[in-house]
């Protein structure tokens, strides 16, 4: 089950990457960008072959991401999300949320016991725009469902 109270406090943590975010229009990872610069959280995106992602700066890897990050996104998937998920321990990086959408995502048990193994703080599953207030249109129907099978934690 994922915490709501732990999906927030993520959220508020300060400078966040998302990792796997590309300017294509139909990429989610740039929706998760633009939402979060919306909302008026410090974020960058990560990808190899972008340099801007929905107007928000854009860099080949996290280690080349200037300046402290609070927390990372791992939009990528299964097979992607271990490097990614190094580099978050390489780079001191205690928070990360691995996302899963409508398909598989980067959540595996694998995932998750590596970023217990590295003293990480993670969010597993499940889409930031579910917890970024005000929660809107899909994404509010997809908490409630996620609510309803209690997959998501009610908000304290």
């Amino acid at each position: 089950m994922i915490d709501s109270a732990q999906a927030r406090a993520f959220l508020a943590e300060g400078r966040i990457a998302v990792v796997g975010a590309s300017d294509a229009p139909k990429n989610f990872g740039r929706t998760v960008v633009a939402a979060l610069k919306d909302s008026g959280i410090d974020v960058v995106a990560v990808h190899p072959h972008a340099t801007v992602v929905a107007g928000a700066p854009c860099y080949p890897s996290l280690a080349l991401v200037p300046g402290v990050l609070d927390g990372v996104i791992a939009m990528v998937s299964r097979e992607a999300v271990r490097e990614v998920i190094l580099a978050c321990g390489d780079r001191g990086v205690r928070n990360v949320w691995l996302f899963k959408g409508a398909g598989p995502g980067a959540v595996s048990e694998e995932a998750l016991q590596l970023c217990l193994d590295l003293g990480m703080s993670v969010v597993a599953g499940a889409c930031p725009l579910m917890f970024l207030e005000p929660v809107r249109g899909v994404h509010k129907l997809h908490r409630s469902l996620h609510r309803l099978n209690r997959s998501v934690g009610k908000a304290a």
